[in-house]
């Protein structure tokens, strides 16, 4: 990686943004995985009014919506890119969805992703999901989020976490025909934020010192 380094901000702390704390990432080359595809899935056709009119009726009937969203870096090119998932050649968003109810966090991303990126759904232990990197509200059936919980809002509509997924050296994607899994550069992410579904992600890219690298095939970032 040179001189690069990322350190990713939890912007769910905004009391505290000056005591922000690096996270190592070792990277592998994409070349180092196997992309595949599978049947389609399911996706509702539906006008932004559709999705929020269903939004309003999920939320009458179970209170709180909370997603879970996967932030999976590779390297190439010697930069950190994101793997992202493109619909209907136009939204990208991170690999996740909504919770069941009673379902932890953890198990339910991993079930997301296994639904989305495996063979086989049901094999939900192969994720190395860990740390949370911030969670995002939305105040309203709006496509507006903010990184914080409004203090003037009492009863939010949505709560979005974001959990950073470590990849292994090698692994298959195997993904369905109507999506696309891309690896797009982190740099592009920060400074378009807009490219990524509601502008989930804030990831902040700066100039550091590279790391000893025990495996010559990976990449370190901190």
């Amino acid at each position: 990686m040179g001189d690069d380094a990322v350190t990713v901000t939890d912007n769910n702390n905004h009391e505290n943004n000056n005591n922000h704390q690096s996270i190592m990432i070792e990277l592998y080359p994409l070349s180092s995985y196997y992309f595949g595809s599978k049947d389609p899935i399911a996706f509702r056709d539906e006008t932004v009014a559709d999705r929020v009119q269903r939004m309003k009726s999920n939320f009458n009937a179970r209170g709180l919506r909370t997603s879970v969203q996967a932030v999976m870096l590779v390297e190439l090119f010697k930069h950190p890119h994101l793997l992202l998932l493109q619909v209907r050649n136009a939204t990208f968003k991170l690999p996740g969805g909504r919770l069941r109810r009673g379902e932890s966090d953890i198990d339910g991303l991993e079930r997301k992703l296994s639904r989305m990126l495996s063979v086989n759904e049901d094999e939900t232990d192969h994720w190395e999901v860990g740390d949370c990197l911030g969670m995002w509200w939305r105040s309203d059936f709006e496509t507006l989020l903010y990184p914080y919980r409004p203090p003037n809002v009492k009863v939010p509509k949505e709560c979005i976490k974001l959990y950073l997924v470590r990849l292994p050296v090698s692994r298959k994607f195997i993904v369905p025909k109507n999506l696309k899994l891309l690896a797009v550069p982190l740099c592009q992410v920060h400074e378009n934020h807009k490219l990524v579904e509601g502008g989930l992600i804030k990831l902040t890219v700066m100039q550091g010192r590279q790391t000893e690298e025990p495996n010559p095939k990976s990449k370190r970032l901190r």
